[in-house]
C-alpha cells in the first residue's frame, strides 16, 4: 500500500513536479511509471540506458498511454569520446521518438592525457554547433548542463552556469538552452545573476540536496530535497523570475535512497518537493 501522500497530494500542488527516474535506480521502468501516475505526477525525466533496456518505442508507448509527460531525456554530450557524433545524433532521435523536449547534455571531461581545459570546452561549443541543426529540425532542444567544478576532470568541463551559457547563447534559445541544477550550481556566488542572464534559456529545472561528508567519488553524494543545506526554494524562486514556469525535476544519485523500495522513494521526493520547493 502506498502511502497516504499520494492520496491527498492536490494534482495543483504537483503541476509541475517530475519525477527523474535515476532518483529510484532499481525501480523497473514500468513500475516508475505506474508509480508516478497512482500518485498523481504528471512527468517523469527519462535516462537513455534504462529506456533502451525496456526498448525505446515500448518506452514511448508506455509513458504515452500512462499519460505522463517526459520532461526529459539525459544524457547526451561526453564529446571527449571518439564517437560522440553518432552517439548524439542517435540521442536526438530518441528524445524526439520519446517526446522529450530536452536532451541534457554532460560534456564530458579533459580527453585522455590533456591538461587543454580550455581547448576541451571549446571543443564543447563546436561539437554542439555541430549537433544543433539535427536538434532543430527534430525538435528537441539541447539542454547543456554544467556540473560542479569537482567533476571537471572527468565528467563536464562545464563547471558553472555563465560557461554554459557562453555557449548557449551563439543558438537561438529554442535550439539550445542550460539546465539549472540545484546540485551542480548552489555553490556560485554568480548563480542567482546568471539565472537571470539565461531568462528563456533555461531549459529544466532539477533539485535535490548536498550533504556531507561527500561519499568516496563524490557522484553519489545527492539526497532528497530538504535533506541537505541547498536554498532550494531560494533557487527555484530565481528561475522563476528568469522567466521559467516548466517543470521542476527530482534528481538523486545516492546509494542511500537507492536502497529504498521506488514508492516510498516517490513519495519521499513529493513530501521534500512540496515543502522544500515550492
Amino acid at each position: 500500500m502506498r502511502a497516504p501522500q499520494s492520496r491527498t497530494t492536490s494534482p495543483q500542488s504537483l503541476a509541475r513536479f517530475s519525477f527523474n527516474q535515476a532518483t529510484a535506480q532499481r525501480w523497473p521502468l514500468p513500475d516508475v511509471v505506474a508509480g508516478c501516475v497512482a500518485a498523481g505526477v504528471p512527468g517523469i525525466g527519462l535516462w537513455r540506458e534504462p529506456v533502451a533496456d525496456h526498448g525505446l518505442a515500448r518506452s514511448a508507448t508506455l509513458v504515452r498511454d500512462a499519460g505522463l509527460t517526459v520532461t526529459s531525456l539525459c544524457r547526451g554530450g561526453f564529446f571527449s569520446t571518439d564517437d560522440w557524433r553518432a552517439e548524439n545524433l542517435r540521442a536526438i532521435d530518441e528524445a524526439a521518438t520519446l517526446g522529450a523536449p530536452e536532451l541534457v547534455l554532460v560534456s564530458g571531461g579533459l580527453p585522455p592525457g590533456s591538461r587543454d581545459i580550455d581547448g576541451a570546452r571549446q571543443r564543447v561549443a563546436d561539437a554542439i554547433g555541430e549537433l544543433a541543426p539535427h536538434a532543430e529540425a527534430t525538435g528537441v532542444r539541447l539542454a547543456i548542463e554544467p556540473l560542479h567544478p569537482m567533476f571537471a576532470a572527468d565528467r563536464c568541463v562545464i563547471a558553472s552556469l555563465g560557461q554554459a551559457l557562453d555557449i548557449a547563447e551563439a543558438f537561438d534559445p529554442t535550439v539550445v538552452g542550460v539546465v539549472v541544477d540545484a546540485y551542480h550550481v548552489w555553490w556560485d556566488e554568480t548563480v542567482y545573476a546568471q539565472i537571470a542572464r539565461a531568462g528563456s534559456r533555461i531549459a529544466a529545472f532539477q533539485v535535490c540536496d548536498w550533504v556531507t561528508p561527500l561519499p568516496e567519488g563524490v557522484l553519489l553524494g545527492r539526497a532528497l530535497p530538504g535533506a541537505g543545506c541547498i536554498e532550494l526554494r531560494r533557487l527555484r524562486e530565481a528561475v522563476d523570475a528568469a522567466g521559467y514556469g516548466g517543470p521542476i525535476e527530482v534528481e538523486v544519485f545516492s546509494a542511500a535512497v537507492w536502497a529504498r523500495p521506488g514508492g516510498e522513494v516517490l513519495d519521499a521526493a513529493i513530501a521534500g518537493y512540496l515543502r522544500h520547493v515550492v
